[in-house]
């Protein structure tokens, strides 16, 4: 496959490696999983501050360079596979850090939190980032956010401007810093509770109203406070708030 196709863009600017390494390894790592090492940069600075690396690697011609590269390094496990079919659970809880393609980086960010890593460092396309850490009532603030307000608390670390990358992308970029969320929201269901807050975001510009009356009766829902807001005006504790109240009734 070309490797355009595949949405690569190495980073190459060793200043910016170094701080997404240490972001990833503020202190020294047991074990880190990288996702897409790509021609191993971000590798060269992961083994610095851990003692061991796996790096799973969807494109074959880019693993047997890796191969090569890291030939005399018995602390790296190279895994030819793709991501979104890999279980990354099986060499246990680990910090997990990579450069994402940018098609591709939401199911990985989904599949990254479900493993509740002690933490994740990801180069992201700026825009997915600023979904991230957005809060209610930013234009940012949509389903993503809070799906991953419900696993992590997601900071934005720095940006990453274009040159800083081979061939460079015709996006910004940006590193986030993903940690187990300190706050429990008490949400024994999230599957359910996290289709119950797709349904809030179905029309993103009309009201809770418009978008759950059609579910649950007009009559119910206009009894509740947040009745007239959107759904980018409510934080996952509102969100919480509202399921549990179903939750009851049923």
């Amino acid at each position: 496959m070309p490797r355009r196709k595949l949405g690569q863009h190495f980073l190459i600017r060793g200043s910016i490696l170094e701080r997404i390494a240490a972001a990833a390894c503020p202190a020294r790592q047991d074990l880190v999983v990288e996702i897409g090492p790509g021609r191993g940069a971000l590798t060269e600075k992961l083994l610095k501050r851990a003692a061991r690396v796996v790096a799973v690697e969807v494109d074959p011609r880019l693993v047997e360079r890796l191969q090569i590269k890291f030939a005399a390094e018995p602390r790296l496990e190279i895994v030819c596979a793709d991501v979104l079919e890999t279980d990354l659970a099986q060499w246990g809880r680990a910090t997990i850090a990579g450069n994402l393609p940018y098609y591709i980086a939401s199911p990985i960010l989904e599949k990254a939190l479900l493993l509740n890593p002690p933490r994740a460092v990801f180069l992201i396309q700026k825009e997915v980032a600023e979904r991230l850490v957005a809060r209610p009532g930013e234009r940012a603030y949509g389903y993503l956010t809070v799906r991953t307000a419900l696993f992590a608390d997601a900071r934005l670390l720095f940006e990453v401007k274009p040159a800083a990358f081979h061939p460079p992308p015709k996006v910004d970029s940006a590193v986030v810093l993903l940690e187990p969320r300190t706050r429990d929201p008490g949400l024994p269901d999230r599957d359910a509770f996290l289709r119950f807050v797709a349904q809030c975001f179905r029309q993103k510009r009309k009201t809770l109203r418009n978008n759950l009356a059609g579910l649950y009766g007009k009559e119910l829902v206009d009894a509740w406070p947040e009745a007239s807001l959107r759904a980018e005006q409510v934080s996952l504790e509102g969100f919480a708030e509202m399921f549990r109240r179903l939750a009851t009734l049923s």
